[in-house]
């Protein structure tokens, strides 16, 4: 679907929700509500009569309903092939979408009203059959053809740029944007939804579970219908053909977002075919989404692995709006601990590789693949196999599919696990699939970060392949290197390799006092609290290590992990990669994009070729990759 630019006014009466300024304190409006419950337990009091008690419960079962398709929607993995869609949520829709779940504060606050209003209301029995079909009845004679009409006025000139063209500025369709309405249509909502509830009880047939069940039911429909994901196999329309007039598909939605003048009903397409505005395409696209076994193959793949139990909750298909944000440790993370904890152990006994995220830069699909392995797991001797086997299929399977470039990313390219993809590329020599650990890039990035006046820095990881790269690459600027190792073969080895002008630039160091006067240091491995204090005040720490090194000196900066900016052409992007920013990802992701958007023909794996360097960073910022600092 392309790209549809949809804007109006935000002046209109009742566009703005009453508690917008008060941003996420608005949740503090529940309080009353918590404040009797837990006097009630307090007090030792059931709560099951407690009408308070029910509204904060179905309160939560419905935000937990909103939750599930949520995640479902966003499981790529899953559903990549039933997709309608096929463009990827951006930041924006996620900013504004981001309240969505205001309509829970106003109903809350209506049925509370009303329940006060009418003390009866609060004392319904908890079950009565009769309800549920007077309920059904009320809904489909009353609340279906009255959201329909008010729906095509709110696609009426005036209506439409006053308030609901805020819906419809969503690009692409997710279980939130069903909610994503201004106050004026959800108060129009709270009618619709009102109707067959207080009908069923003024006629003497209302329970509890009632309201339960439609409100859950109600909110699955509606959320069904936004998931962005066609859930309906085509048989069964064409075994049961009348369920075409009963049932909205998600494609049936979509539809009214692609081509807005059609598909207007809530539930039952009944009404769109009884006054003519029923999209003739339907039925012959919900057959093609349903059917639909393949989806185009992406162009780049960046194969990366779990860090850890607690930043495994930042995922898209757990809470999307934290994924979009950089990764912190929240509190209420420690509540999906064990939940965590579970599913790390249930992907180590039995999971492969899986799509996690995509976005489009340039033409090409990229998407982002997950080894399920976690970031301690590459330390256990016993893991190493699994692992290598694990990346070995991704990469096999990418190559059948015709994927362009994968990019190793982090400990997937670990030297002591396969020698930086080497290991790939020797036992699969025949393999079109470009193999690319990114590093060539990371180096750049780094020695780029480097001020050109700076003549010494100290180097630790000085026998890795970043820090070999980067010790070479210096000596041949002048800048004299002190390499922290204390093996002489290796160090030897590295400086035998720069030419003999510039091999006096690499200097062998056992120590980290050897640096007290050196305020450049690049770190490619941890540094304690002491090892950083051996660094005169003024330092920057340059880091390419994994993790990052906690900042203990307040009296010295810290460079991020190497990272670049992404292309203002990139689309489709709304998560953050772990700790970075929006929009930047790490050096060695960018490092694949290059080479798949380069069309490199070699693999890039083992050591890096420092004469490659600077011909890497004037691809990148060629095609608009931008450095960060």
């Amino acid at each position: 679907m392309e790209k549809r630019e949809v804007c109006g006014t935000n002046e209109a009466p009742l566009f703005s929700w009453p508690w917008e300024s008060l941003g996420k304190f608005k949740y503090l409006l529940y309080a009353p509500l918590v404040a009797k419950v837990g006097y009630g337990y307090y007090k030792g009091e059931a709560n099951d009569g407690d009408w308070c008690f029910h509204v904060l419960n179905l309160l939560c079962l419905r935000a937990f309903v909103h939750q599930l398709w949520s995640s479902y929607s966003c499981m790529y993995f899953l559903n990549r092939t039933r997709r309608i869609d096929q463009r990827g949520i951006e930041y924006n829709q996620i900013d504004s979408e981001w309240h969505w779940d205001n309509f829970f504060i106003l109903q809350t606050a209506i049925a509370s009203f009303l329940i006060l209003s009418f003390p009866s209301l609060a004392s319904i029995p908890i079950w009565d059959f009769r309800g549920f079909l007077c309920c059904f009845i009320l809904h489909t004679a009353i609340s279906e053809p009255l959201y329909y009409w008010l729906h095509r006025l709110l696609h009426t000139s005036d209506l439409f740029h006053k308030y609901h063209w805020l819906h419809h500025s969503s690009q692409v369709l997710h279980p939130f944007t069903a909610e994503h309405l201004t106050f004026f249509e959800h108060l129009l909502l709270c009618v619709v939804i009102g109707i067959p509830l207080l009908g069923t009880a003024a006629i003497g047939y209302g329970s509890r579970r009632l309201i339960y069940g439609y409100l859950l039911v109600f909110d699955f429909l509606r959320c069904l219908g936004y998931s962005n994901v066609e859930v309906f196999p085509s048989r069964i329309f064409d075994i049961l053909p009348f369920l075409k007039y009963l049932v909205r598909t998600p494609t049936y939605q979509s539809l009214h977002h692609s081509e807005m003048d059609t598909n207007y009903c809530l539930f039952i397409p009944f009404f769109d075919e009884l006054w003519k505005t029923q999209n003739p395409k339907s039925w012959e696209l919900q057959r093609a989404m349903s059917s639909r076994k393949t989806t185009r193959v992406p162009d780049f793949v960046f194969l990366a692995h779990v860090v850890d139990v607690v930043s495994s909750g930042h995922a898209p298909f757990v809470f999307r709006s934290f994924n979009s944000m950089p990764f912190s440790v929240k509190p209420y993370l420690l509540t999906l601990w064990p939940g965590s904890y579970v599913a790390m152990l249930l992907m180590w006994a039995k999971s492969k590789t899986f799509l996690f995220t995509f976005y489009h830069l340039g033409g090409k699909l990229c998407q982002t693949w997950v080894v399920p392995r976690y970031g301690f797991q590459y330390f256990l001797p016993f893991a190493k196999e699994g692992i290598n086997k694990q990346i070995e299929n991704a990469i096999l399977r990418a190559d059948r599919l015709g994927v362009k470039v994968i990019s190793l990313a982090a400990l997937n390219k670990n030297e002591a696990l396969n020698g930086g993809g080497v290991l790939f590329t020797n036992k699969h020599p025949d393999l079109k699939v470009r193999v690319c650990h990114g590093n060539t890039l990371t180096a750049a990035v780094i020695l780029n970060d480097i001020p050109k006046e700076v003549d010494e820095v100290f180097l630790t990881g000085a026998t890795s392949k970043l820090g070999r790269a980067i010790a070479l690459y210096l000596a041949r600027r002048k800048v004299k290197v002190m390499m922290l190792t204390l093996s002489a073969e290796r160090f030897t080895k590295i400086q035998k390799e720069a030419p003999p002008e510039f091999q006096m630039y690499l200097v062998q160091v056992t120590k980290y006092q050897a640096a007290k006067h050196c305020k450049t240091w690049i770190l490619g491995k941890w540094a304690t609290p002491q090892e950083q204090y051996s660094a005169p005040s003024g330092t920057h720490f340059h880091q390419f290590v994994v993790p990052p090194v906690f900042p203990f000196r307040r009296d010295c900066t810290f460079g991020n992990l190497a990272a670049i900016r992404l292309p203002e052409n990139v689309e489709g992007l709304g998560s953050c990669e772990y700790m970075l920013e929006r929009g930047i990802v790490h050096a060695c992701h960018a490092g694949g994009l290059v080479h798949a958007l380069e069309g490199w023909k070699h693999h890039e794996v083992g050591a890096i070729d420092v004469d490659q360097i600077d011909v890497v960073w004037e691809a990148a910022l060629r095609h608009g990759f931008r450095p960060v600092t």
